[in-house]
């Protein structure tokens, strides 16, 4: 479990590295899961590929569902802990993905805040980057505005809409976090953060769980927010009773049309396209 000193470090920064996390056999294990799920054969995966190569994969969804390895990644005791060191000891799953950056092409993920995409009653939300590759500047690591979580909800909104990003960032300020294989990033839901195109030859695979604290209710129910939700479950302590809120006004992520992820909404590209180009690859769409 992560010490004191880590949990002050996050509570004042938004987010904390911890360099090893899981072992090279629990690594090893989660890369085979991946293989498994990408298998042409495995006609009952849904997955998102890149909009210029519709042949690589850029995300898996909600792998927890759909591998047991990535179930039992996501409940291991040592992260559940360190979970509930930072929210509190009541921690749901919230969702589960794997950010699949290819080499040479991994698609740029622009400066956003996680809790635009789905707030809740409080910001007791944490996702956690669990880094199946070393995270490197060349292959696209993320980037953090460190304190940036205290600065509370930025508009995401470009022309009147929701566009998943935010704009006029001062990116001198930014820290990269390269993470060995195993590492891992626990990111607050108002951290600013980005990552760029992976330049090497490489791939740099994240899988990424996400909790929140059993007192925190989502408030706005559009198709993304809906889609964040499947395989919700308690892992920790008890279910609450009542809804802790949080003083403020949140704008709701109302997009000038309907969008499956983040990438879709930051390059301003309609839900059907992507659907198109799965199907065109041979790939279920669910």
């Amino acid at each position: 479990m992560i010490s004191e000193q880590q949990a002050r470090f996050y509570a004042d920064n938004g987010y904390l590295v911890v360099e090893k996390l899981f072992d090279a056999e629990q690594v090893g294990a989660a890369l085979a899961a991946i293989d498994e799920l990408l298998d042409p054969d495995n006609a009952d995966k849904a997955f998102e590929v890149e909009p210029q190569d519709a042949n690589t994969v850029r995300r898996i969804w909600s792998p927890t569902q759909k591998h047991d390895v990535f179930e039992q990644l996501a409940a291991a005791p040592a992260l559940v802990d360190s979970v509930a060191k930072l929210i509190g000891e009541n921690v749901l799953f919230h969702y589960s993905k794997l950010n699949m950056k290819g080499p040479k092409v991994g698609s740029v993920v622009e400066w956003h805040q996680d809790f635009s995409y789905y707030p809740h009653t409080n910001s007791d939300l944490v996702a956690v980057l669990i880094f199946l590759d070393a995270a490197s500047k060349e292959n696209g690591c993320l980037r953090v505005i460190p304190g940036s979580h205290r600065l509370g909800l930025q508009s995401h909104d470009v022309d009147g809409f929701f566009r998943g990003k935010v704009q006029n960032i001062n990116e001198d300020v930014a820290e990269h976090l390269e993470v060995p294989a195993g590492g891992a990033v626990f990111l607050h839901c108002l951290t600013l953060h980005a990552s760029a195109r992976n330049e090497s030859d490489l791939p740099r695979r994240t899988f990424l769980p996400a909790y929140r604290a059993a007192d925190a209710f989502p408030i706005y129910f559009g198709p993304h927010a809906a889609h964040n939700e499947p395989g919700i479950k308690l892992l920790r302590g008890e279910p609450a009773r009542v809804a802790r809120v949080e003083a403020g006004v949140h704008r709701l992520p109302i997009a000038e049309r309907d969008f499956g992820s983040l990438y879709e909404v930051q390059e301003g590209s309609h839900l059907s396209k992507p659907m198109e180009q799965m199907k065109t690859a041979g790939y279920a769409v669910v």
